[in-house]
């Protein structure tokens, strides 16, 4: 009996790993438009996609950033400037798109932007301390995807949503980055089965933690120790100072663990727009797929209590 299972199992694994392995045709006449590319995974994806010989489009927030990117790769690579905040500058990069893509569409949209602020308690925030999180990391990334679906509903092409593993197990303190993630995983789920019918694959990339520009600890403290300032005095009294030092001191050992190589998140990228057969998820790290995935599957008071015993405590906890 159990001998059959690891069979059925094996060639399973075989099968997946065939059809994993089979490449789309005409990669170099393909356009892919990538956001965030100004640093991190989407600066690293769209050199890598620019090697392959693939067109690319990035979209930078600075002309610096642009620049610099234009200076590492082909003259294939094509820039412009957009903000994720701003519906007329989605709508002014959606038109730039079209015109480079024309009748062919637009094979792959990958909504990379993001940013890790109002790192704190929920009782030292606000809703303009929200507001910010889910603009870029949700609103934003919804208002691109709108924008530029007919391209690649014409294209019958892919769309690659960077998500977080954090997207799947709740942390205190990271409330609003959960929030925006968990935002993610039910959009994407949604768009997936909506545009199935289309011929068009939605992939969701759940990173574990890697040290980029956006989680870099300094940045990171540096937030937390403003949303401090801005505390009411009962919250301050309710965490206590150790809470804030406690807590700015595990942010820099994390930063020390963090997974410096960026090209686990972008081969999931690549693999996504390239292969045949895309999965739905990639878990990208050792972190995500042997602690944080796990957790995310356990019964809710189990994960709770894994989490209860890694957190940083505060001062009046019961």
């Amino acid at each position: 009996m159990w001998l059959y299972l690891v069979v059925l199992l094996g060639l399973w694994n075989l099968l997946r790993l065939f059809r994993e392995r089979q490449v789309v045709s005409h990669l170099q006449d393909k356009h892919v438009f990538i956001t965030g590319c100004d640093s991190g995974f989407g600066n690293l994806l769209a050199r890598q996609l620019d090697r392959r010989g693939m067109r690319v489009l990035a979209a930078c927030l600075t002309e610096n950033g642009a620049e610099e990117l234009r200076s590492k790769t082909s003259d294939r690579l094509e820039t412009v400037i957009l903000d994720v905040t701003k519906t007329e500058s989605i709508v002014a990069a959606t038109q730039w798109v079209k015109e480079r893509v024309g009748n062919r569409g637009l094979w792959g949209l990958v909504n990379n932007a993001g940013i890790f602020i109002s790192l704190g308690p929920s009782g030292w925030l606000n809703k303009e301390d929200f507001a910010k999180v889910l603009d870029v990391n949700l609103l934003g990334m919804i208002d691109v995807t709108l924008n530029m679906l007919p391209l690649v509903r014409k294209a019958r092409g892919r769309v690659v949503n960077v998500s977080s593993i954090l997207g799947r197990v709740c942390f205190p303190s990271s409330v609003a980055y959960n929030i925006s993630k968990h935002g993610v995983e039910a959009f994407s789920d949604s768009l997936r089965r909506e545009l199935s019918y289309f011929g068009v694959k939605v992939a969701i990339i759940e990173p574990g933690f890697f040290k980029t520009a956006v989680s870099s600890s300094e940045k990171l403290s540096s937030n937390m120790k403003m949303l401090w300032d801005q505390a009411s005095s009962e919250a301050k009294e309710i965490y206590g100072e150790n809470f804030l030092a406690s807590y700015l001191s595990m942010l820099k050992s994390l930063d020390q663990k963090c997974n410096e190589d960026l090209s686990l998140v972008t081969d999931c990228m690549e693999h996504a727009l390239t292969s045949c057969h895309p999965r739905t998820r990639y878990s990208a790290g050792w972190d995500a797929k042997l602690f944080y995935l796990p957790i995310s599957y356990l019964p809710t008071f189990l994960a709770d209590a894994i989490v209860y015993c890694i957190s940083v405590k505060p001062a009046k906890a019961l």
